[in-house]
C-alpha cells in the first residue's frame, strides 16, 4: 500500500471546496440561547470572586462590596452582512452592600466578533470591538436616566469585562477546530475537512466553503480532479433549518475513491459453484483440476467507482474485474470477467453520520476479460456466475460503508430532525443543532 501511495504521488494541491454549510439566522439563535448557561458560569468564575471596587474603581459606593449573583438575561447574535457577528449580552449583577440591603446592576456588553483564519490553517472567532456599560436596576426594574449611564459607564473596568468576551460563547474556538479533526472512515483511512477561507457573513446566514481530504495508511491521497467547480447553493428563501449542509458530486466519489485505495473494497467471495460443476459447462476445465475443489472469486477494481446524483435519486456505479479460481491455498485464477454495474444509493444521516448504502443493482453487464479455458460465451458467463455477483458484491460493499462518514459538525453539537435532498450534481441536508451534554 505504501509503495502504491509513493507512486500516485503527493497530495493534489489544487484547492476547491467540495462540501461546506450554511449556519442560518435561526441556527445562531439556538447557539445563543445554548450559550447563556455556559456564559453564566463563566462570569461567575470571572467576576464573583472580584471585589466591586475593582470592577466599579471609580465608584465610591462599591468600597467594601461583593458581587454575589449574576443572571444572564439576554444573550443573543446577529449578523453584520460582510463582516461578522454582533453579541449582545444583558447580565443582572447583584451586588451586597453590608449592612444595607443587595443592589442589582445591569451589566451590558455589546461586542463584534469576525472569523480568521491562522497560520495553521484554522478559523479562529476573533473580538473586534466590546463596549460594556453598567446601569443601575431600580425597584421599578426601570433603567437609570442615560446621564446615568454616562457616568456608570466611566466606572466599569473595560479590560476585565472585554477580555476574550467569545469565551462567554459556548467554546467558539475549541467548536471551529473540532470542524477540522481527522476522523477515521475505515482501519487505514481518514477523512479531514478544511476550510479553503473565512466564513461569509450575509443575511442569510454563515456560509464556510470546505474541501475533504483524505489519508490512507497516513499519507495524503491525490483526489480526482472535479470536472465542475463546486459552490455551495443558496438557500431559495429564508429556511426555518439551523443549518443547511451540502455535499457535491465529487465528494461522495471521492469518498468511494479514498475507500478503493485503502483496499477496502477488495474482496473474496465464496460461491455454490465448484471445478466439478464448472467443468460440465466449460470441458477445458478438466484438464486444469482433477480433483473438485470449490470455485471461489476474487473482486478488484479495474476502475474507480463514480457517484451519480440526479433529482431526488444518487446512483453508484462499480467497475471490478472479478477473478474466478479454485478456493486451494494457493489462489490460481483461470477465468477473469469485466463487471459494470450500476446500484441506487441510499443516504441518511444519524446523528453527525451520513449513512451511504447500496441498494438493489439496476443494471449490470458482465464480458470476458481473460480465459484459460478457452472462450466462454456471455450468457454462460451469465449463468454461472450472476447469481453470485448479484448476491454477494453489494452485501460486501455495504459492510464497508456500514459505519457511514462523519459530517462536518461542531463537538458539542448533534443534527436533529434532519432531511436529506438529492439534487442534480449535489446533495443538500437541512438539519438543527442539539446541543450534547458536555
Amino acid at each position: 500500500l505504501s509503495i502504491l501511495l509513493s507512486l500516485l504521488g503527493p497530495a493534489c494541491p489544487t484547492r476547491s471546496p467540495d462540501c461546506g454549510g450554511i449556519l442560518t439566522p435561526a441556527g445562531l439563535s439556538y447557539i445563543a440561547e445554548a450559550s447563556k448557561p455556559h456564559a453564566e458560569i463563566v462570569l461567575k468564575q470571572e467576576l464573583m470572586a472580584v471585589p466591586a471596587p475593582d470592577l466599579f474603581p471609580s465608584s465610591p459606593e462599591s468600597s467594601g462590596n461583593q458581587i454575589d449573583s449574576i443572571k444572564v438575561t439576554e444573550l443573543s447574535l446577529s449578523l453584520i452582512p460582510h463582516t461578522g457577528l454582533r453579541l449582545n449580552i444583558a447580565v443582572d449583577l447583584g451586588i451586597a452592600p453590608a449592612p444595607s440591603s443587595p443592589k442589582v446592576k445591569r451589566l451590558s456588553i455589546l461586542a463584534d466578533l469576525h472569523v480568521e483564519m491562522n497560520p495553521e490553517g484554522y478559523l479562529e472567532l476573533v473580538t473586534s470591538a466590546c463596549k460594556p456599560t453598567v446601569q443601575e436596576k431600580q425597584s421599578t426594574e426601570e433603567i437609570e436616566s442615560k446621564s446615568s449611564s454616562l457616568e456608570e459607564k466611566k466606572q466599569i473596568n473595560v479590560d476585565k469585562i472585554c477580555l476574550e468576551v467569545s469565551k462567554l460563547l459556548l467554546f467558539p474556538n475549541e467548536q471551529l477546530i473540532s470542524l477540522t479533526t481527522q476522523f477515521p472512515i475505515s482501519p487505514s483511512c481518514q477523512a479531514q475537512y478544511l476550510p479553503l477561507a473565512v466564513p461569509v457573513f450575509s443575511e442569510q446566514g454563515i456560509t464556510i466553503s470546505l474541501q475533504t481530504t483524505f489519508q490512507v495508511a497516513g499519507m495524503g491521497i491525490p483526489l480526482p480532479v472535479s470536472p465542475v467547480p463546486f459552490t455551495m447553493p443558496e438557500l431559495a428563501s429564508s429556511s426555518p433549518s439551523h443549518l443547511t449542509l451540502a455535499f457535491s458530486e465529487h465528494f461522495y466519489t471521492s469518498f468511494f475513491f479514498a475507500l478503493e485505495i485503502s483496499g477496502a473494497f477488495n474482496m473474496t467471495i465464496p460461491s455454490l459453484l465448484t471445478t466439478s460443476t464448472v467443468a460440465q459447462k466449460i470441458t477445458q476445465m478438466g484438464s486444469l483440476y482433477q480433483e473438485d475443489v470449490p470455485v471461489v472469486l476474487q473482486a478488484v477494481f479495474r476502475s474507480s467507482p463514480r457517484v451519480v446524483l440526479e433529482e431526488g435519486k444518487a446512483a453508484l456505479k462499480l467497475f471490478l474485474t472479478i477473478h474466478v479460481g479454485a478456493g486451494s491455498s494457493a489462489f490460481q485464477s483461470f477465468l477473469s470477467v469485466n463487471v459494470d454495474m450500476s446500484a441506487g444509493l441510499l443516504l441518511s444521516v444519524a446523528d453527525t453520520k451520513m449513512k451511504i448504502s447500496a441498494a438493489e443493482i439496476e443494471d449490470i453487464e458482465l464480458s470476458l476479460a481473460a480465459s484459460d479455458v478457452g472462450p466462454v460465451p456471455a450468457d454462460l458467463l451469465e449463468e454461472l456466475l450472476l447469481p453470485t455477483i448479484r448476491a454477494e458484491v453489494l452485501a460486501q460493499v455495504n459492510v464497508v460503508l456500514s459505519e457511514g462518514i462523519l459530517l462536518p459538525h461542531m463537538s458539542s453539537f448533534t443534527y436533529t430532525d434532519v432531511s436529506v435532498e438529492i439534487h442534480k450534481d449535489y446533495v443538500l441536508v437541512p438539519c438543527n443543532l442539539e446541543l450534547w451534554a458536555r
